[in-house]
Order: C-alpha cells, then sequence, then structure tokens
C-alpha cells in the first residue's frame, strides 16, 4: 500500500527554486536566533507507479545569507562549512513513513563532508493544476541537527558561559514542486 497522497503521482516532481525556500535558524549569544536562506538548490521528488515516493536534494553552500555578509563570509570559512572544500549539502531519502496526517522522511544528509542519517518531518500542502505548466505539489518539512556531528565544531565561548553559536541548527523547508506534463 502506498504511504503518498493520491493527488501525488508516478513521476518526477521538480523543486521550483523559485517558489521555495530552504531556511536555518541557529542560537546566538544564547539569547536570541540568527535566521537564514540558501539561495541555490536543486531537487527532485519522485513518486514510482507502486506509489513509492524518493527524494533527492543537494543545496549550495556558498548561496547562504543571513543578511549580513561578514557573518556569511565567516560561515562560509573552514571555521563552519568549508565552502571551498565542502561546497554542497545533500540528502538522499531512505524511507519515507505516515506520522498521522504528516509524514517522516528518513534520509542521509551530508553537510561538509560528513554523512549522517536525518529525519525530516514533512506536511503535504496538496496539489494545485498549476498554472499552464503543469501540477504543482507543496510541501512543509522540519529537522533539527547537531552542527557537531557534521565536524562543524568551533568552539567559541562566552565569559558568562555558553556560546556564541548553538549547536542545534533548526533546518526548514517550504517546497513547491512541479510535474511536467507528458
Amino acid at each position: 500500500m502506498s504511504i503518498t497522497p493520491a493527488e501525488l503521482t508516478a513521476g518526477t516532481w521538480t523543486i521550483d527554486p523559485v517558489h521555495s525556500q530552504v531556511g536555518f535558524t541557529v542560537r546566538h549569544l544564547m539569547v536570541s536566533k540568527v535566521r537564514g536562506v540558501f539561495g541555490a538548490f536543486t531537487g527532485a521528488i519522485e513518486i514510482g507507479e507502486d506509489g513509492t515516493p524518493s527524494v533527492k536534494a543537494e543545496i549550495d553552500v556558498t548561496s547562504i545569507s543571513t543578511g549580513n555578509d561578514q557573518r556569511d563570509q565567516h560561515i562560509r570559512s573552514a571555521d563552519f562549512f568549508d565552502a571551498e572544500n565542502f561546497p554542497n549539502a545533500t540528502f538522499v531519502s531512505t524511507s519515507v513513513e505516515s506520522d498521522g496526517d504528516d509524514y517522516l522522511v528518513h534520509g542521509d544528509f551530508t553537510l561538509h563532508g560528513v554523512t549522517k542519517p536525518v529525519t525530516l518531518k514533512m506536511e503535504f500542502n496538496g496539489v494545485n493544476p498549476g498554472m499552464g505548466q503543469g501540477p504543482v505539489a507543496g510541501f512543509d518539512a522540519k529537522t533539527v541537527i547537531n552542527r557537531k556531528d557534521f565536524g562543524i565544531d568551533i568552539e567559541m565561548p562566552l565569559e558568562t558561559g555558553g556560546s556564541v553559536v548553538g549547536d542545534k541548527i533548526t533546518i526548514t523547508l517550504e517546497i513547491e514542486a512541479g510535474k511536467a506534463e507528458a
């Protein structure tokens, strides 16, 4: 039995970067959060004839934007992403399961040259006939990773305890994917 909603028909649904966003939040100075987005990413959702879904995505980490050029340059540096050596992060699903009205998308996430299993909690927002280019589907997903698990272990301690940058990173995805008409 398929765990894919009936509206999500077999074939390739390509992520539309113009109508999608890959973002993150991380604790800053222990009291607030820094938010950012990645401007360049690609991906696709494959739905098999039996309804089995799979997902592949790639994020260009050099496209990070937090609204502060100096901070963005530091995040691209060897202290954090080491974008010169590891310019992309990738996600490849390994399985999908229903979770009430939502879904859990399990997969392998590679960041900073380290691959770890992660689970995205995903909400399916439905399918729309589109605007003459074929149907579009919408998804929201979220996961929390620990940056140290991916070898991003810079320590920037505060005099009063804690650190400048938190360990937990919340990754949020707002995805619109289109299916080309046959």
